[in-house]
């Protein structure tokens, strides 16, 4: 179960998005909103994981700041969308398997191969509280902007309709 706390007006580089704070009994999550989406069909919705290098650090290792810039950017030139925002730093793992997890990326391994030998999960991450939020906001279907395709179906698992997947351009 997810609850509404707080909202307000944040006005960003890509416009003024509405922004409403979640918490899920274990962590907060964020939904940026622009326009009417209650209701809606096909809206455009970005999931997005927290990246405190990304976000915080300006790291160029990778590219979630571009991927949330550009998210911003196509729901605010379409004028109504989501971004929902969770706290799953490390796909869920935390930020010390994300450090430790950097040799083995650094050796040729995939982020997934990086953390296992790392000694944690591939992908921790749960959808769950996107799509509680999704539920929230009255949204009927989205169109999902990702470059991680297993996304979509993670959100299907929840009943939620993802009508289209569209690959985020950085």
């Amino acid at each position: 179960m997810i609850t509404r706390l707080a909202e307000r007006e944040l006005t960003t580089r890509f416009g003024v998005f509405n922004e409403i704070l979640y918490y899920n009994g274990r962590a907060e999550a964020i939904a940026l909103v622009i326009g009417d989406v209650s209701g809606g069909e096909d809206v455009l919705c970005r999931v997005h994981s927290a990246c405190l290098g990304g976000h915080v650090f300006n790291s160029t290792e990778c590219g979630c700041a571009g991927e949330m810039a550009a998210a911003q950017q196509a729901i605010s030139l379409a004028g109504r969308g989501v971004i929902i925002y969770l706290d799953q730093e490390g796909r869920g793992n935390g930020h010390l398997a994300l450090i430790k997890s950097i040799p083995f990326k650094k050796g040729g391994h995939s982020q997934d191969e990086a953390y296992e030998m790392a000694g944690f999960d591939a992908d921790a991450r749960s959808y769950r509280p996107a799509a509680d939020i999704l539920v929230d906001l009255g949204i009927r279907s989205v169109v999902l902007l990702t470059n991680n395709p297993k996304k979509a179906g993670d959100l299907r698992r929840f009943s939620i309709t993802v009508s289209d997947t569209l690959e985020l351009k950085l």
